[in-house]
């Protein structure tokens, strides 16, 4: 099957897209013995595709892996403000992985990576509403709170479905709260607290569909097993 070259290039772990243009671009990449240029396509079953003279690396196996993602850290391979990225915590699993989804840079918690493009659509696509828990600490917490925090609220010009919420426990003005949510609009659990009067101080995903993140340490990473696989 023909596709981009870029793309290919992408596919085994060269390096992202847009490198893979800037390699292109360099005169690095030929396909059957000719420079390629951007825009051309190729079969990389069929097609002699050399970069640097040197052929491409073997298609990689599909990966799946669960991150526990502290807070300071983007949800991209690579940051043009050089902050850190997901990718850094990873780097050791030997293929090229994708965060399936994002967890802001004030977030934390179970995040997926992938090189498995039809899974990573499956799991964003909208219409499978995969739903998300997470532990949230607030301030600003009073009694009529919880029920605003339920309201199923217009964000971006789109009503969210209600949201489940669990009132965990309550110190004063402070409170920690578990929200599920099938969406994933822009820093959505935020807005909808800010939206209840409250400010949150801490959020953390614990859950994604089956999956639970459990005692993984933080910053660490670990293989999903066939089950968890086969049960998303």
């Amino acid at each position: 099957m023909t596709e981009r070259i870029q793309k290919i290039l992408s596919a085994r772990g060269v390096a992202s897209r847009r490198k893979a243009e800037e390699i292109i671009t360099a005169g690095r990449v030929t396909v059957n013995g000719r420079v390629a240029i951007l825009g051309d396509t190729a079969d990389p079953d069929a097609d002699r595709i050399l970069i640097d003279g040197k052929p491409l690396p073997s298609a990689p196996g599909p990966v799946y892996i669960m991150l526990h993602k502290p807070r300071g850290y983007v949800t991209t391979l690579s940051d043009e403000k050089g902050r850190r990225t997901v990718a850094q915590l990873v780097s050791d699993c030997g293929q090229r992985v994708y965060p399936v989804g994002r967890l802001d840079y004030d977030s934390e918690g179970l995040l997926l990576l992938t090189n498995d493009g039809e899974f990573a659509n499956a799991m964003m696509h909208p219409k499978h509403r995969v739903e998300k828990t997470y532990a949230v600490w607030v301030g600003g917490y009073r009694e009529e709170a919880t029920q605003l925090l339920k309201q199923p609220i217009v964000l971006d010009g789109y009503k969210i479905h209600p949201p489940k919420v669990r009132l965990i426990h309550v110190d004063g003005d402070k409170a920690l709260y578990h929200v599920t949510i099938g969406e994933g609009r822009n820093r959505q659990v935020r807005r909808m607290c800010q939206h209840a009067g409250m400010e949150v101080l801490r959020l953390k995903r614990i859950r994604e569909g089956t999956l639970e993140l459990g005692d993984l340490p933080l910053g660490k990473w670990r293989y999903l097993t066939e089950d968890e696989i086969a049960g998303l």
